[in-house]
């Protein structure tokens, strides 16, 4: 569904995205995981027509993005980082102009569908300046999903909300891809690619480190993760292959040791070094 070969792309001396190279399978939840600064948003602003890359190539359904934008915006829909909802207008007033820009054909049963989608329909008539973050956050889905895109994109979609309203908007993810649906997301959040992706793709400095399930990822690294205050009042995490090994660690500690499960951040610090902020 989605190729992306040598993806390159440079905002002056600095270099956002490098050498970057990927595959998607139709209907697959894919996420891009990283820091702020790794280059997710703007590898999502290449593939979404908003952005021009340097080199290399993208295409979408088997149309190059850069030479025919036209037929990829027919096929993806975006929810960006902003929120540009028109706060003034109600949810349905809000989907109608998208509808009528977009020319969507049955308008009043895409806007039916797409607000019953995210749990909006009793709000259709509300002001967005009445509704939650969550909410909002929700009607930019709904809105994205309004021309039925084979392809949604979604840069940090729970951005700013609340752990318990973040998981609702994951539950409202999911239902996307009943039908097929090709979904492509960014985020900083371990426990949202964790939950959300078949396969994830993690950024460190505009360069992808690694690729695969969450699962396989983990275990690349070890399943089990021994945390432990130092000396110097650090926090410490050694991930181990086995229960066993990491068990093996804390007898040969005074002070406590916690071990639990790995998750992605320990294989992006694993690989890098570094912690995901």
């Amino acid at each position: 569904m989605i190729e992306v070969k040598d993806l390159t792309k440079s905002y002056g001396n600095i270099r956002a995205v490098q050498d970057v190279s990927f595959e998607i399978r139709k209907g697959e939840v894919f996420g891009l995981l990283g820091p702020n600064g790794a280059g997710k948003t703007t590898i999502i602003k290449m593939l979404t027509t908003l952005s021009r890359p340097d080199a290399g190539r993208c295409m979408i359904d088997g149309f190059h993005v850069v030479e025919e934008p036209f037929e990829i915006k027919k096929r993806i829909g975006i929810v960006p980082q902003e929120n540009n909802l028109d706060r003034e207008l109600t949810a349905y007033e809000n989907l109608l102009i998208y509808g009528m820009l977009h020319r969507v054909r049955d308008m009043k049963g895409e806007i039916r569908s797409a607000l019953r989608m995210v749990d909006l329909w009793d709000r259709k008539d509300s002001l967005v300046s009445s509704f939650s973050g969550g909410m909002q956050r929700r009607l930019l889905l709904s809105r994205a999903l309004l021309t039925v895109p084979s392809v949604l994109f979604l840069d940090e979609p729970s951005i700013g909300l609340d752990p318990q309203i973040r998981r609702q908007m994951w539950n409202v993810i999911r239902k996307t891809r009943i039908d097929g649906r090709t979904v492509v997301i960014t985020t900083h959040y371990i426990e949202e690619a964790e939950a959300l992706c078949d396969r994830v793709g993690i950024l460190s400095k505009g360069k992808l480190i690694a690729l695969d399930s969450p699962k396989n990822l983990k275990a690349m690294v070890g399943e089990y993760t021994a945390e432990f205050i130092n000396n110097d009042g650090r926090l410490i995490q050694q991930v181990c292959r086995r229960r066993e090994d990491a068990l093996e660690m804390a007898r040969g500690r005074d002070d406590g040791v916690t071990i639990r499960r790995s998750n992605l951040e320990d294989v992006f610090i694993k690989l890098t070094g570094e912690r995901i902020e």
